[in-house]
């Protein structure tokens, strides 16, 4: 196992810095360049070249890589131009707030995902199964912005549930790792806790969505496949009773491309996060990228985009690693 964990490893280090040349070069191909969005609208042609000159980027391209690239590996990704605060220190104050929203949505796409695709397995072509595959395709094809917007006017109110921000303004929570619920729970703050939950429910569901569609589409299907499978029909026609079948042959074994589809899902959230927290008002990592984009902030830009891929690569060394848990076969490949 630990051969096939530093495997992984190694495969990971040449993909990072594919990725690191892949953000460099487009951030500097963007029209305008860092100088021009620091000055703002001062800049001068002197001004600028003036400028690029104290900022190192009037050096030779190669030079420039090597040095964003020794700086990125120490987590130096400078001061960012709208804040004037240090790009890590800002990922470091907004993050809790992404994971908070991450996680909950995967949990729900999870917990409610893959009990739908067997569902929907199980009784294949009836109604429980149209039910749910025209839910998943619906799922799939409202955008997260548009579904966020029409629960905050359908639900919001009705449910009697918070629609903007992670905490009503008059909670005045203890503040320690940025983490409301964490928090909240450290300092027994229970109001505060049940506040944080009632802001994290709606804009979870809605980035949940398409992860929960996804999983149960590839639920269903890989169930239907194991239920195929010769193994399941020896195992029916030895007498075993069908809870035993279910957990032991069944849903361990189209378990594999379930993991797959969570693992991608979970790396893709950042960019559903994006949307949905600029509708719900929720302050995390997706409302940083946003504004870094309208404000052309070429620090912060630099910095969430290979924190991005990071952590997409980290989810993706997980997955790997959960193959080798669930099939040991896949640790000798």
């Amino acid at each position: 196992m630990l051969r096939f964990l530093v495997r992984r490893v190694l495969q990971a280090i040449p993909t990072l810095l594919i990725l690191s040349i892949l953000v460099f070069a487009w951030l500097r191909s963007l029209p305008g360049g860092p100088a021009a969005a620091l000055l703002g609208d001062k800049a001068t042609p002197e001004k600028i070249a003036s400028l690029n000159h104290v900022l190192g980027l009037d050096q030779p391209i190669i030079l420039q890589y090597f040095k964003f690239l020794g700086r990125a590996v120490t987590g130096d990704f400078g001061n960012s131009l709208v804040s004037a605060q240090p790009v890590m220190s800002e990922i470091g104050t907004f993050l809790p707030a992404t994971i908070e929203l991450g996680v909950s949505a995967m949990l729900i796409a999870v917990i409610l995902g893959v009990p739908f695709g067997y569902l929907a397995a199980r009784y294949r072509g009836g109604a429980v199964d149209n039910v749910i595959i025209v839910l998943t395709l619906i799922g799939v094809a409202v955008p997260v912005f548009f579904l966020g917007y029409t629960m905050q006017d359908l639900l919001a109110s009705p449910l009697g549930l918070p629609s903007q921000g992670r905490q009503a303004p008059g909670i005045d929570a203890t503040s320690i790792t940025n983490f409301a619920i964490l928090d909240g729970i450290m300092t027994s703050e229970w109001d505060a806790v049940w506040d944080a939950i009632k802001h994290l429910i709606l804009p979870a569901f809605a980035l949940a969505t398409i992860p929960l569609a996804v999983i149960t589409r590839i639920t269903r299907a890989s169930v239907l496949e194991v239920f195929n499978e010769d193994f399941i029909r020896t195992a029916n026609s030895k007498g075993l009773t069908q809870q035993v079948v279910r957990q032991r042959h069944v849903l361990r074994n189209a378990l594999l491309p379930v993991v797959t589809t969570i693992g991608l899902q979970t790396g893709a959230l950042l960019g559903g996060a994006v949307l949905t927290e600029r509708v719900f008002n929720f302050r995390g990592l997706g409302f940083l990228l946003a504004e870094g984009i309208e404000r052309r902030d070429y620090p912060r830009l630099q910095a969430l985009l290979l924190f991005g891929a990071l952590v997409y690569v980290l989810v993706n060394m997980l997955v790997d690693v959960s193959y080798g848990i669930i099939d040991p076969r896949v640790r000798v490949r």
